[in-house]
């Protein structure tokens, strides 16, 4: 019999070199980079220091997540809805004949409806609210990431000079009576792109009990089978994130991973799995200590599995999929 899971939480550090992932916008020939404010533990003085550093939204995160879990959906068959089919940001809102179908059911109702008509919408979340209407429909997302940040001590930012590529190195017989300099500015721009390269801290979290779970009626709205095979889509989309982290610049700066490591905390009874940030060096002897008083109150409800590389992620990620299910927490359709 498959160990059941309640929730899962990742806490790690992953060292990316030379990326540009996420980005804030561009002023003029010159690209800005995401950096956030933060508070840590100075290592050196043991005193609480702010700090900016560079930073991945977790937004970022939760997208390449979303992306993988929709090309999983579409190679196992897994219900979506029509906007969706198309990885519409707006997700079920762009689908209209749902919206009208919804909105004629009350909130309980039309949440049991959205749960059976689409996958992404049940794991990644959703709030519905149409023009006009002063109804809304929220879904609170299963998959919960944190900021990606990196450690003040060893991130650090550049900003690299690049000229555009042109095959014609010469100016043009009609060009040359302007200023060369000039010219050539014109057909060589110059601009500037930032890459961070650093250890970065994240932390992750994932309901997988309320997988087709309504919050509103306290009841699954689809069966377990159907619940089973959303769970392994989503263990498989979570590992695909870390492997392959998308975002911005990835045509020319594609990151270099050259580190994974960590903790996986897994509950098997209704009880949180824990994380910690791994911006304090301590942490995962402090997770173990969270883990130990919390294995006090339900015995060994929780499990920590420890991981010194990405290699040894997707051995534990490739085990969750095959000899764990989705925790049931009430009665559900389909037994």
């Amino acid at each position: 019999m498959k160990t059941q899971v309640f929730s899962l939480s990742i806490s790690g550090r992953m060292v990316l070199d030379m990326h540009s992932l996420n980005n804030e916008g561009g002023e003029g020939n010159q690209i800005t980079t995401r950096m956030v404010n933060i508070v840590y533990n100075d290592p050196e003085n043991k005193q609480p220091r702010l700090a900016s550093v560079n930073a991945i939204s977790g937004d970022m995160l939760k997208h390449i997540m979303s992306e993988h879990l929709y090309l999983q959906a579409k190679t196992d068959s897994l219900p979506l809805c029509e906007g969706c089919k198309k990885f519409s940001a707006s997700r079920a809102a762009d689908d209209d004949d749902l919206v009208k179908e919804l909105l004629k059911n009350t909130n309980s109702e039309a949440i049991d409806k959205l749960l059976e008509k689409c996958v992404l919408d049940d794991i990644a979340g959703n709030l519905i609210a149409p023009k006009g209407k002063k109804r809304t429909l929220p879904r609170k997302s299963i998959a919960e990431f944190g900021w990606v940040i990196g450690l003040p001590e060893i991130t650090r930012t550049e900003s690299y000079f690049h000229v555009r590529y042109a095959t014609e190195m010469g100016m043009s017989e009609e060009k040359k009576d302007g200023d060369q300099e000039q010219q050539q500015k014109l057909e060589q721009p110059i601009f500037h792109r930032p890459a961070s390269s650093g250890i970065y801290a994240i932390v992750a979290t994932f309901e997988l009990a309320r997988i087709g779970f309504n919050d509103i009626k306290q009841e699954y709205a689809i069966g377990q089978e159907e619940r089973e095979k959303r769970y392994q889509a989503l263990l498989k989309s979570i590992l695909y994130t870390f492997i392959e982290p998308n975002g911005a610049m990835r045509g020319t700066q594609n990151p270099h991973i050259l580190g994974f490591s960590g903790a996986l905390t897994i509950s098997k009874q209704v009880i949180p799995a824990p994380t910690l940030s791994p911006l304090d060096s301590d942490y995962l002897n402090d997770l173990k200590r969270v883990v130990n008083a919390l294995n006090k109150t339900k015995e060994d409800s929780i499990t920590v599995h420890e991981f010194d590389s990405l290699g040894k992620f997707a051995e534990i990620m490739s085990d969750l999929i095959s000899e764990t299910s989705p925790y049931k927490l009430f009665d559900q359709k389909g037994g």
